[in-house]
């Protein structure tokens, strides 16, 4: 989750990505920030790459 937020996906591109609903996506998103305090995907973008999580990238439909 965390890398595909730090490569600049939406929501709904993260769902695609994983074959889950844009709630649920939604959801894990906040969960993960909270987790983490903090407050913004910038932020944990930044977390992730202090943690040495490298993107990956993953297909994504255009639909």
């Amino acid at each position: 989750m965390a890398c595909l937020a730090a490569q600049g996906l939406s929501n709904r591109q993260i769902a695609e990505a994983l074959v889950i609903t844009e709630k649920t996506a939604a959801n894990h998103m906040q969960r993960a920030l909270d987790k983490l305090d903090l407050h913004t995907r910038t932020q944990l973008a930044t977390r992730a790459s202090e943690l040495g999580l490298a993107p990956t990238r993953y297909a994504v439909s255009s639909a």
